[in-house]
C-alpha cells in the first residue's frame, strides 16, 4: 500500500509547507512591530476637498513611514506643515522617520497625512479607513490597515 508513495516527493512538499508557515509567522511577527494609536481624521462640511488623518506611529526597530492610501480621496499623501516667518507652510514629504520605540506623533501642526480629492464628505463619527505603508531599516515593508474615526471640525487638536 505504501509501496507507490515517492518519499522524495513528500519530503520536497513538507520542506515547502514547514517553509511557507515559517514565512507566514514572519508575517505576523512584521505586523505586530509596528502600533498605531489614537487615529482620528477631521469631518469635513458639504463641498470640502481635503481634511488631515492623525494618530500616534510607535515602530519596535527603526523604520519609515512611507506613503498612505484611503479609500475616501483619490489623492493621500504625507505632509509636514511648518512655521517660517510667522507663516505656515505644508508639504509633502517622502517620508517619516520612525525611530525604534519613540512615539511619533502625527498632528495637524507637523507631520501628518493629508486626504486630496474627498470622495464624499467625512461626516463626524464616521470610520475612515487608511492604509499605511512602513519600511523597516531591513527594507521590508508592512501594510497596516488603520481605522480613523472622524471627529467634528471644532476639535481641539490634541483631543483624545
Amino acid at each position: 500500500m505504501y509501496s507507490d508513495i515517492n518519499w522524495t516527493q513528500v519530503k520536497k512538499h513538507m520542506k515547502k509547507i514547514v517553509l511557507a508557515f515559517s514565512l507566514l509567522g514572519l508575517t505576523f511577527q512584521v505586523s505586530a512591530q509596528t502600533q498605531i494609536e489614537g487615529a482620528w481624521v477631521r469631518a469635513t462640511v458639504p463641498g470640502q476637498q481635503a481634511t488631515g488623518a492623525f494618530m500616534t506611529i510607535t515602530a519596535s526597530s527603526d523604520g519609515k513611514l512611507l506613503s498612505a492610501q484611503s479609500p475616501v480621496a483619490k489623492i493621500v499623501q504625507v505632509h509636514q506643515s511648518t512655521i517660517k516667518n510667522d507663516v505656515m507652510r505644508m508639504q509633502p514629504v517622502d517620508f517619516v522617520a520612525l525611530p525604534a520605540g519613540k512615539a511619533v506623533i502625527l498632528d495637524p501642526n507637523s507631520y501628518h497625512i493629508m486626504l486630496i480629492d474627498l470622495i464624499k464628505q467625512v461626516k463626524e463619527g464616521d470610520q475612515v479607513l487608511l492604509n499605511l505603508t512602513v519600511e523597516n531599516a531591513q527594507g521590508e515593508k508592512e501594510l497596516i490597515k488603520v481605522e480613523a474615526t472622524a471627529r467634528a471640525l471644532n476639535t481641539a487638536d490634541d483631543a483624545k
